[in-house]
């Protein structure tokens, strides 16, 4: 019970730590991507794919079907395993979302990459692609922020050094942003 009670404890404290403005400011940038037509990329490694992979479904599926306006035009880097593991076999690891970018980013594009450590090295690589194309990029972090505390235009740390309670916290923004399209909006 004592490891139960400790690990919530931590979470809770890891959750009050996060800055409400901050999340507008993510939903807000997630918003104007679609109303301007632009395309939304997640990329993330390991639990942060899966969060990646549940953000896209959450948007192109919770947050756009039935729905009036625009719908998002969301794709995670992370779910074309066979290109990924060519360019992981052929070329590197460090370009398996970074050369997807080069292929299917343009300016005005929006890139939410999710990290852990903020220091994976393709998230990294993904990033400087995405700012040469002329996308704006999103980071969601833990451990201090790492790199991509420091290369994302907009960032939002998870304050913790553990794994699970960072990625506890980035399915909860994941939730903040994605039901506030499907509650907020589907209400208006």
């Amino acid at each position: 019970m004592q490891h139960i009670q400790q690990y919530l404890t931590d979470l809770k404290t890891t959750l009050d730590a996060l800055d409400p403005a901050q999340i507008k400011a993510v939903r807000d940038r997630v918003a104007a991507v679609r109303e301007r037509g632009g395309q939304l990329f997640l990329c993330g490694n390991g639990g942060s794919a899966a969060t990646a992979s549940h953000l896209a479904n959450d948007l192109g599926k919770g947050a756009s079907y039935g729905r009036q306006g625009p719908r998002f035009r969301v794709i995670a880097l992370t779910d074309n395993i066979p290109w990924i593991t060519a360019l992981a076999n052929d070329v590197g690891y460090e370009v398996i979302f970074s050369e997807q970018l080069r292929n299917l980013g343009q300016s005005g594009d929006l890139l939410l990459a999710i990290s852990g450590s903020g220091n994976s090295a393709n998230i990294i690589e993904a990033v400087g692609v995405a700012k040469e194309i002329g996308m704006e990029v999103i980071g969601w972090t833990g451990f201090g922020g790492g790199k991509l505390a420091g290369a994302a235009d907009l960032a939002i740390i998870a304050d913790s050094h553990h794994m699970g309670r960072v990625e506890d916290v980035h399915t909860i923004l994941m939730h903040l942003v994605c039901y506030y399209f499907m509650e907020e909006e589907g209400e208006a």
